[in-house]
């Protein structure tokens, strides 16, 4: 089996497996997968699990429009994971605060298959929710946000990060009636937790709560205790789920969906969503590897399009390879109109670079600056980054359409100079030689001098280009890949073997095949 092959096979398997992702994300649409035959009144829980990812936020987004549309009674976020991306949370936190007329849950589960936390990202959206409820074994805390470095390490994000989450997690915890000291100090480690009695009650409050009560007190004769610091300067507050209903947060223990419902008052079963193939395949396609991945096989198969006549399977590649960033960049809200605008903007400057102007200048460096732009644009929903997430979430997507134009233009210069010599492109290259002109060769033979070409080849050379093999000289024109070279004093028009050359390069003559002189770089 040749490469042609591969690749033809390669490409039809892609366009088929689209279409058969496409009909199974349109079926996983309308059939949950507990689905009690499109009952309404009941309860809908979606599985908040693993890393939060924006696949994650369409997902929950997807899925708790439609409990709304078939008038669930109440929403449960079955929440389980170490956290995640601050966007993707902060857009989850704001799509489940703005559900007005069904009851938002969230449930901290333990399972033989769950870790039971909701840390950093989940801990945020969980107090988005109206109630919260957590099953035994578990945690909920240490929301602090945090930055990624290029070595896998995390370090602490800035303050205006943590004041925007600080501000965001106190703004939920006040909205939904849970302690507002927990949530504060949840996410930063400045804040001291205290364990207080006012008034028989039991209260989680940050120390200037506490002398505030304690001050109060003092004048209107009600008594406040402090008990003891929950969580002192300098660390982190995670409660588990005793603690979280000792100090209000939870409003409950529930280990199994059945408790749970019970304890929500809600009868007539539950109906449960869970991610499907095509959410697991967008997870796989907007990771940073894949997407790489997929710009730099898009980048070469445009440039051996570009490079081959008609149109065939490296153009139908490349197509495939963008359709795939583009695409599952649209299903999760992240692509539009600009992002395409711009990408198609790049490929016109460079097409036009590569066929009508000479050289490469400020055109096909502009191409690509646009096309870098569209893809940069594409993996993120906004343009202009505001808070320090939002620039680290900029730099992590700089890099990896860096990396991938990088590796595409090495790709490229790689294949333009040892494509003839590499054996999987034979089926794609020209290997006839042409021994004569179009009309054959003269009447006389003889007229012809004979010419030495690499490799120690004969070929039949015009009167007048005897002794050119061998010979250097310089491209006074572009080469593409014709134009006009000066060899000894005398201007000839030469043309290569494919390949492009600047003007003003150094070129040498390496056969004459009748009155074509075939130059390379030297």
């Amino acid at each position: 089996m040749n490469f042609y092959t591969i690749c033809l096979k390669s490409t039809w398997a892609a366009f088929f497996l689209g279409i058969w992702l496409f009909t199974i994300s349109a079926q996983e649409a309308d059939s949950p997968a507990n689905d009690t035959g499109g009952l309404t009144g009941t309860a809908w829980i979606i599985p908040i699990r693993g890393d939060i990812e924006p696949s994650m936020t369409a997902f929950v987004r997807r899925e708790a429009q439609k409990a709304i549309a078939r008038e669930a009674r109440c929403i449960v976020f079955d929440i389980d994971t170490f956290g995640g991306r601050v966007g993707s949370a902060l857009q989850i936190t704001s799509f489940i605060m703005s559900i007005k007329n069904t009851r938002t849950v969230a449930w901290v589960h333990n399972s033989g298959q769950s870790m039971g936390v909701s840390w950093s990202a989940g801990a945020l959206i969980a107090f988005s929710c109206k109630d919260i409820y957590m099953a035994n074994g578990t945690s909920m805390g240490a929301a602090a946000p945090v930055i990624i470095g290029a070595d896998g390490s995390a370090a602490a994000a800035g303050e205006k990060t943590v004041a925007a989450v600080r501000s965001q997690m106190a703004a939920l915890a006040e909205r939904n009636g849970h302690p507002t000291g927990i949530a504060l100090a949840m996410v930063d480690s400045d804040v001291e937790l205290w364990e207080v009695v006012a008034d028989g009650v039991t209260k989680a409050v940050t120390r200037e709560e506490a002398e505030a009560l304690e001050k109060a007190g003092t004048g209107s004769g009600s008594k406040t205790e402090r008990v003891k610091e929950i969580s002192p300067k300098g660390k982190l507050l995670s409660v588990t789920a005793g603690e979280a209903c000792r100090y209000g947060l939870a409003r409950g223990i529930a280990d199994e969906p059945d408790a749970l419902l019970s304890a929500l008052g809600i009868e007539g079963g539950f109906i449960e969503s869970n991610p499907g193939v095509a959410d697991g395949v967008i997870t796989v396609l907007t990771s940073a590897a894949v997407q790489t991945l997929l710009i730099l096989l898009g980048l070469v198969m445009i440039f051996l399009e570009i490079n081959t006549p008609g149109f065939g399977i490296p153009g139908t590649a490349g197509i495939i390879c963008f359709v795939a960033v583009f695409g599952s960049s649209a299903l999760l809200g992240q692509a539009g109109s600009l992002e395409l605008i711009l990408f198609l903007l790049g490929i016109g400057l460079l097409a036009v670079e590569i066929f009508i102007l000479p050289g490469f200048g400020f055109i096909g460096i502009s191409g690509i600056i646009l096309i870098g732009l569209s893809l940069v644009f594409s993996m993120q929903d906004f343009v202009t980054p505001r808070f320090d997430w939002e620039w680290s979430l900029l730099g992590r997507n700089a890099a990896v359409v860096g990396i991938g134009l990088i590796a595409a233009i090495t790709g490229i210069a790689v294949m333009a100079l040892l494509g003839p010599k590499i054996k999987i492109f034979d089926p794609l290259t020209l290997k006839t030689q042409i021994t004569g002109t179009a009309g054959g060769p003269g009447p006389d033979a003889s007229m012809r001098a004979t010419v030495t070409g690499a490799g120690g080849s004969a070929f039949s050379g015009e009167p007048g280009y005897t002794g050119l093999s061998g010979r250097e000289g310089i491209a006074v024109s572009t080469l593409r890949p014709a134009g006009k070279a000066e060899i000894g004093g005398q201007v000839y028009s030469v043309e290569t073997e494919g390949f492009f050359i600047e003007q003003g390069n150094a070129v040498q003559v390496i056969r004459v095949l009748g009155s074509r002189i075939i130059v390379r770089r030297v």
